[in-house]
């Protein structure tokens, strides 16, 4: 038998890493992350503070110094929300830090608009709906937020959209993702519609699904279905295919638990 003391136990027990976390705060945990440049840190920091005023403020800084604002949203507004991303990811902070953060890019985003008449490039389109019959449009709201959040030109149609109308949307917008929100399990069917109608014009766009209602055997019942478990997962999901992924399958396997 080991004859091992209590201080050595404890010792065994508490794994480095976990005691360090204990020991950071996350405002410590983002410091770490943010980059180093002095005209870009101020509006990492601003974005991850969900501080609107401030971004604006160090976005005007960046640009009297020669940043062009077009350059400013991919170098410093995604970057900051690359650090709540990563700290959301870790479970370091939480979804309302996100939405604030969220809120703060995409006002930044919009004053970087009106200092030039560049275009920002979008990574590409993604239409968003609320099952038809289904009122309730937080997540929607949400998931709509994180994906212009990301760079992606987000069309939304709303909560309780009929089946017909989400088919016209993704036949006009051609989007490279859709993503379908139910809370209510009498709603959340819509999506098995949508699903075949898509299929008998052709159409095999990746078919992003979540909300209260939704589960993973739910929707990989039907061909275009990928589960979302989160708000969070529709950016990833869109950014897994700009970068390639577009097989339903291959993003099953990426997203899906096994």
């Amino acid at each position: 038998m080991l004859d091992l003391k209590l201080e050595d136990i404890d010792g065994i027990l508490v794994r480095y890493n976990v005691a360090l976390e204990k020991e950071m705060t996350p405002d410590e945990a983002a410091e770490e992350l943010y980059p180093k440049d002095e005209l870009i840190y101020p509006i990492a920091k601003a974005i991850y503070e969900g501080e609107e005023d401030d971004v604006v403020d160090a976005l005007q800084a960046a640009i009297d110094a020669g940043k062009k604002p077009i350059d400013l949203i991919d170098d410093a507004l995604m970057v900051g929300m690359g650090v709540v991303t990563q700290l959301y990811d870790e479970g370091v902070i939480f979804l309302p830090n996100v939405m604030m953060s969220a809120d703060a890019m995409l006002n930044g985003i919009e004053y970087c608009k009106s200092k030039t008449t560049e275009v920002p490039e979008s990574k590409g389109k993604v239409v968003c709906h609320v099952a038809e019959g289904d009122v309730h449009d937080i997540g929607k709201n949400i998931v709509a937020a994180l994906l212009r959040a990301a760079g992606y030109d987000v069309i939304d149609l709303g909560r309780d959209v009929p089946v017909d109308e989400v088919i016209q949307a993704v036949t006009k917008e051609k989007p490279l993702l859709l993503t379908g929100t139910a809370l209510m399990t009498t709603t959340m069917y819509a999506f098995k519609e949508i699903n075949d109608k898509l299929l008998e014009k052709g159409i095999k766009v990746p078919f992003a699904c979540g909300g209260g209602a939704v589960n993973q055997d739910f929707v990989s019942q039907y061909d275009l279905g990928v589960y979302g478990e989160e708000a969070a997962d529709a950016p990833k999901i869109a950014d897994a295919i700009v970068a390639g992924t577009t097989d339903i399958a291959a993003l099953r396997e990426e997203f899906h638990k096994h």
